[in-house]
């Protein structure tokens, strides 16, 4: 039997994301960006035959019409941070099993009351549903895991096994942490052309080159072919 996963994915209040992106774009090409992102790892993730649930948690107020059907978007605590989402996302994910189980006719015994647990990060715009299923994949294999980003010093996911205690450590050199927390490092056991897509978070110009060259998904490539505005033009424009 596979082992399936239930999957957590914390977005940033989109008009403060991204601004490493800036001077090249604007807060409002960043805050469209950054909402495609979102969009497209949403798609990715809702398509993987390992995925039985995709949450998310924060900020798609104005966007809600463009979440597909079958996501559970839950609001961000206060006060803000991505742990704190992370955390809540975790807790939400496990009150919806805890409630599956309970209602269930075979007291908990079927395949929903073994899923896992994963936080997938929101800005892998070149992400496919076959790169997170080969990670998945991979993932099923250890009590905790993660995927490191594209540099090596942070993390793009992390999982857990059904009933393991969860407790991810994203933020700034989340890689190293999460080996010495006890995740196993994926890197090295999904193909490299499927790890490409699931390490290529976009914070910079440069990686979001490098994205372009793998491969967009489809709100991606749709906002940057849309006409962009940088910081430079808004300026200009204030001041006419």
């Amino acid at each position: 039997m596979l082992t399936a996963f239930d999957v957590v994915v914390p977005v940033k209040l989109l008009a403060e994301a991204k601004t490493r992106l800036a001077p090249s774009l604007d807060r409002t090409a960043r805050a469209d960006l950054a909402r495609a992102f979102v969009l497209d790892t949403i798609d990715a993730a809702l398509a993987a035959e390992r995925v039985a649930r995709v949450i998310v948690v924060g900020d798609l107020s104005g966007h809600v019409d463009e979440v597909p059907d079958g996501v559970v978007v839950v609001a961000e605590p206060e006060p803000r941070s991505l742990s704190a989402a992370i955390r809540h996302g975790i807790a939400e994910a496990r009150r919806i099993a805890a409630a599956e189980r309970d209602s269930g006719p075979d007291g908990g015994r079927s395949a929903r009351s073994h899923r896992g647990i994963a936080v997938l990060l929101g800005d892998l715009p070149a992400l496919t549903p076959q790169a997170l299923d080969a990670s998945l994949d991979a993932a099923s294999r250890h009590p905790l895991a993660f995927m490191p980003d594209a540099e090596g010093t942070g993390t793009t996911l992390a999982t857990a096994a059904a009933h393991t205690r969860f407790e991810p450590a994203f933020g700034a050199d989340s890689a190293m942490l999460h080996r010495a927390l006890g995740f196993h490092d994926l890197s090295h056991e999904v193909p490299t052309a499927l790890a490409e897509r699931m390490r290529r978070d976009v914070d910079t110009v440069d990686a979001l080159d490098a994205a372009v060259r793998l491969g967009l998904g489809a709100h991606t490539a749709a906002a940057l072919a849309a006409p962009r505005r940088t910081t430079t033009d808004s300026t200009r424009k204030g001041a006419a």
